[in-house]
């Protein structure tokens, strides 16, 4: 199968001197453009993103621009659907979420069960495997998971990042999955509440 040409397509390429005009000319905007997002939008992050997402789509339309004398106006259109498209569909995603929530809270599923009410009914195996971790690993499972314990505190106390204590923790986690699974075998598949090894 062939692909289309530029001409088939309906579309008129725009000639490299004035693509590489219509770049300089928004480059020269960049910080006005940054300014209009700015103010539609918190994120700095997402204001960059979109911008370079926008940049991107005015070099593939181009050829749609006729006067050069438009293309800020022209470009700030497209920047202006950007902030529409990315707040429509975080709409969409909201409403979704929204709804997951309704579902959950008219179940009652929206509530996790306290540490209290779920210690009675873990593994037996669980304390006795956790002395088996390497004892930084063993200190964050016991403190964190078993105690209830607050990461942010338990990473001001060990001195580390909270992002660093998260790895730690999933380390730990991943380690403690293994030596279950070892031990326990198929029952660790299907939970170790109401264990029955």
């Amino acid at each position: 199968m062939r692909k289309k040409t530029v001409a088939q397509s309906g579309r008129t390429a725009a000639d490299p001197a004035t693509l590489d005009a219509l770049m300089q000319r928004l480059v020269a905007e960049q910080s006005a453009f940054r300014a209009f997002l700015r103010k539609r939008l918190s994120d700095d992050a997402l204001v960059e993103d979109l911008l370079q997402q926008s940049l991107v789509k005015a070099v593939e339309r181009g050829h749609e621009l006729h006067n050069r004398d438009s293309a800020v106006s022209w470009f700030y259109r497209i920047l202006r659907n950007a902030v529409v498209d990315y707040y429509r569909s975080h709409a969409a995603d909201r409403r979704k979420v929204d709804g997951l929530l309704d579902e959950l809270v008219t179940s009652g599923e929206d509530k996790m069960p306290g540490l209290d009410e779920v210690r009675p009914t873990l593994c037996a195996c669980l304390a006795p495997l956790v002395t088996q971790l390497r004892p930084a690993y063993a200190e964050l499972i016991r403190r964190i998971d078993l105690e209830g314990e607050s990461p942010a505190a338990v990473a001001r106390e060990l001195n580390v990042t909270s992002n660093n204590l998260t790895v730690r923790l999933h380390r730990a986690r991943q380690a403690l999955r293994a030596t279950l699974e070892k031990t326990c075998g198929i029952c660790t598949k299907h939970g170790c509440l109401n264990c029955t090894c």
